[in-house]
């Protein structure tokens, strides 16, 4: 053979040993799974289905999810009533709105048989829809005048800010146009604003000297005990009637301490005659035979 070619052989020989390659080995279908791999495949096709814990919230069945979904329904239905919007949706509508169409049927179901139905703030129309029901049916401001000047005859003191703020749409706007008619008061318990109407007719002038002895007046330190008796040394019996009434406790009867009387048993009354001829012969009897004895 050409030496040339051979050295051309060996050359090549060379390159290919010094060049990697990767085997593919063909697959064997084994018809025969050893016992471990038996064991790990039974555990993998037993075991649940993994939770994911950012989509356990969104599941249908849970409760948190489906009180999520009505507490969603109730502030966007109190947005809107705030806002003007009056008329009543649907429920395919509320979830439109809510941007909550893909809830499960389930949780539909829940929220139109059960928990919209008995929801205090939700009202159930005759046809089917929902709408927001509000603590007072106020549309405007001479709609809360009306309620207010009602409290005011009936006396039933002011209303609070809170209901009226989630009663009345566009609150703001009206309570600063409104801002001269109406009192506001803070509660001094828990500082919430009371609204009370501004009756002018009872407005009047108080003198300055009667306006000094007033407030010279100091009552902080006293209770109502001490205000009566001080009004009782001065002579004014006319506050009497006025203020919380004390319940009176019912008086105890005085139990009286009454000899007992035993009386006698009234078994046989209807052999009384009886009895005593019985004892009226026993005793005849009884001396004629000491007589007898006597003579003998």
């Amino acid at each position: 053979m050409d030496p040339a070619l051979l050295r051309e052989r060996e050359a090549f020989k060379r390159r290919a040993m010094a060049t990697p390659t990767v085997e593919k080995k063909a697959k064997t279908e084994s018809t025969f799974a050893a016992p471990k791999d038996l064991k790990k495949t039974g555990r993998s096709a037993c075991a649940p289905p993994k939770i994911d814990a950012s989509n356990y919230k969104t599941m249908s069945g849970s409760s948190q999810y489906r009180f999520g979904v009505l507490a969603k329904i109730v502030k966007h239905m109190r947005t809107r009533h705030q806002e003007g919007d009056d008329h009543p949706l649907t429920l395919d509508e509320i979830l439109d709105e809510t941007n909550q169409l893909d809830i499960g049927s389930s949780v539909k179901t829940w929220l139109q048989g059960e928990a919209l139905r008995n929801n205090p703030k939700i009202e159930l129309t005759p046809d089917g829809r929902y709408l927001f029901k509000a603590v007072f049916k106020l549309k405007d401001g001479k709609s809360l005048m009306r309620l207010l000047k009602q409290h005011d005859l009936k006396g039933l003191g002011g209303v609070l800010l809170d209901d009226v703020q989630e009663s009345l749409p566009h609150c703001e706007k009206v309570l600063k146009n409104r801002a001269s008619e109406i009192v506001f008061i803070t509660r001094p318990n828990d500082k919430k604003k009371i609204l009370y109407y501004n009756d002018r007719t009872a407005n009047f002038q108080v003198d300055e000297d009667f306006q000094k002895l007033w407030r010279s007046v100091t009552v902080d330190a006293m209770d109502d005990a001490k205000i009566d008796e001080y009004l009782e040394k001065q002579g004014i019996r006319s506050m009497q009637d006025h203020g919380p009434k004390k319940p009176l406790l019912p008086k105890r009867k005085k139990i009286q301490n009454k000899k007992r009387q035993f009386k006698k048993p009234r078994d046989n009354e209807h052999l009384a005659d009886v009895l005593e001829t019985y004892e009226d012969n026993t005793l005849t009897q009884s001396n004629a035979v000491q007589e007898i004895k006597q003579n003998n």
